[in-house]
């Protein structure tokens, strides 16, 4: 580790100000922002402790929906009775991924903000376009077998991690940040950046900005929902290819669903193709299928990571079969 100052906001106005200067970092959890502290890949000269700050509530929103601060840890979103009952898939997602240990530590805001676990971004021997802009990609010729297959770019394959994410891009959620200019919301589709040209941008907040609470749109009352999570161990384990999916359905016919994948984008895929899929769509294995071709028909394999393809598309038969099940 390097030497670095270190202060504690008390609230969104003082955290903010604080930032201002360049080289300056939000630390709440600290489950990703420490460990790559500890790696070399981030170097904050300032660290801005946010723990103390009063997002950690987990409200009704006016119209029926949800609130839910930017501190709320992961662990009490997965096990709030309101969010197990309205948006299952969400508790699914969050408990599918790390540890309690971690659970209980991570946040909302922390976990939307989560950086690539990709083995050449966290090695600081190899060249990398997301760490060091302009100096290549060595996933592109190196060992691929975890990285993406859809968003992809010549100048970054890697993936998103974050299965909490995956869930609220199926739900539609809401971000709402505040900065030096004020609060502002942000689509949740809207909020991740593709790596094009330019990796190292990896979402839409200005300097400074701080992310404060994520809303959720009311659940139809016929909605059903799932995350389902494939990965090579059964507990702490990144994805290699989930799916969250959101159906309402009169009786056998699917008359609305939202698709999101994690484990295969380089951002957290929502999949409008599945979607219109389904859509009117009689709830059947092969409308499942069909959908599921549409969901990965633009995707690009890499040398090791070509059975992501596969995977992905049986990982989202499977959790429409169960979301549909009678």
């Amino acid at each position: 580790m390097y030497e670095f100052q270190y202060t504690k906001a008390n609230d969104v106005g003082q955290a903010v100000s604080s930032v201002a200067p360049s080289g300056s970092k939000f630390v709440a959890g600290g489950t990703t922002l420490i460990d790559l502290m500890k790696l070399d890949v981030e170097r904050p000269k300032l660290l801005v402790d946010i723990n103390g700050l009063p997002l950690d509530r987990i409200e009704p929103a006016g119209d029926g929906g949800l609130k839910i601060g930017a501190m709320v840890r992961n662990s009490d979103l997965a096990h709030d009775e309101k969010v197990q009952r309205m948006y299952p898939v969400l508790s699914q997602a969050l408990l599918s991924g790390a540890s309690p240990q971690l659970r209980n530590m991570a946040t909302t805001g922390g976990n939307l903000l989560q950086r690539t676990r990709c083995y050449y971004f966290r090695d600081v021997n190899y060249p990398c376009n997301k760490r060091t802009p302009g100096s290549g990609c060595s996933a592109m010729d190196g060992f691929n077998r975890i990285h993406a297959v859809l968003g992809t770019s010549q100048h970054c394959i890697a993936t998103h991690p974050s299965d909490m994410a995956v869930a609220m891009i199926a739900l539609g959620a809401t971000i709402f940040v505040t900065g030096s200019k004020g609060e502002h919301s942000i689509p949740i589709t809207k909020f991740y950046l593709l790596p094009g040209s330019t990796p190292d941008h990896e979402n839409v907040l200005a300097p400074g900005e701080i992310i404060t609470h994520v809303t959720l749109p009311p659940p139809a009352q016929n909605a059903k929902s799932h995350y389902l999570k494939r990965r090579d161990r059964a507990s702490y384990e990144f994805a290699l290819a989930s799916a969250a999916v959101i159906v309402e359905l009169d009786g056998r016919k699917i008359s609305k669903a939202q698709v999101a994948m994690g484990g295969v984008g380089t951002i957290p895929w929502r999949s409008p193709e599945a979607e219109h899929a389904l859509a009117g769509a009689e709830a059947s294995e092969r409308n499942f299928r069909r959908a599921a071709e549409a969901a990965l028909r633009g995707a690009k394999a890499h040398k090791d990571n070509g059975f992501k393809i596969e995977l992905a598309k049986r990982t989202l038969v499977r959790a429409l079969q169960t979301v549909t099940q009678a």
